[in-house]
């Protein structure tokens, strides 16, 4: 019984290094965003507590990471927190503001060791201390890293960002230092958290649910989404490569016509 688990195990790793040679053959996405949902649903089937679905998908964010990372994916940016979670249990609340910290303490001797560099998007606002101790030393640990850059997204709301953005151009126009012909595109992305990242190639929402709760509505004008029923703990390396084999076998115009279309 032993030996034929193992065996199986076996078969399965070597199966996802046979598939992710052959997408690392093929155009890997640079930016892959993915909105983490499920974990209270992981945590109910179980008739476990909610933070122990949130604990459980602290560890799916290292193994897709680690993967993210071997596959040469640039940006993965994760959706942590909400600036709408706030309405959430003040225990839930709690417990997710911990989570960062847990996890940074855990993995950063690792993402060093792999050359991930730790970023973080979003409102420092009613962020508790330790969670901002803790993600500013995971920052300056890696601030040299060339891998992967993690980009967590923790109290984000792209609605409030971008009416920042729009805030300071028409400050700017107001005091004369910024004619509003020459506002654009370049301009208002510039203006966002995501500023210095390429946009999202890929997002990825799991859980079953289809729709962008407010994450990144500007930077997604052409990202290709990937919609999972897997709930975020049980999203392993096989549903990353799953995703991203996906994704490689569309044909991504951006709005123009490519390949046979054209004739």
């Amino acid at each position: 019984m032993f030996n034929k688990l193992l065996k199986r195990n076996t078969d399965l790793v070597l199966e996802n290094v046979d598939r992710s040679v052959l997408i690392s053959n093929e155009e890997v996405p640079a930016h892959i965003a993915i909105i983490m949902d499920g974990n209270g649903r992981w945590a109910k089937k179980r008739s476990l507590p909610r933070v122990a679905g949130h604990r459980e998908g602290m560890k799916t964010v290292r193994k897709v990471t680690k993967l993210a990372n071997e596959l040469g994916v640039s940006v993965l940016t994760l959706y942590a927190f909400s600036t709408e979670n706030w309405k959430r249990p003040k225990i839930e609340v709690d417990f997710l503001m911990r989570l960062p910290e847990e996890f940074l303490t855990t993995f950063l001797p690792e993402l060093i060791e792999e050359n991930v560099r730790v970023e973080m998007m979003g409102y420092h606002q009613n962020l508790p201390m330790h969670t901002l101790k803790a993600i500013k030393k995971a920052k300056e640990a890696t601030k040299d890293n060339t891998g992967l850059v993690l980009n967590f997204a923790l109290n984000y709301g792209s609605r409030a960002e971008i009416v920042d953005a729009v805030k300071d151009i028409a400050t700017q126009v107001a005091a004369g230092t910024l004619d509003i012909c020459d506002i654009n595109e370049d301009l208002i992305s510039g203006g966002l958290m995501t500023k210095g990242l390429p946009e999202p190639d890929l997002l990825i929402r799991t859980s079953g649910e289809v729709r962008l709760s407010n994450f990144m509505l500007w930077q997604l004008a052409y990202t290709e989404f990937w919609f999972t029923e897997t709930l975020w703990p049980d999203f392993n390396e096989d549903s990353l490569l799953e995703a991203i084999e996906n994704y490689q076998k569309r044909n991504r115009r951006y709005g123009g016509l490519k390949g046979d279309e054209v004739k």
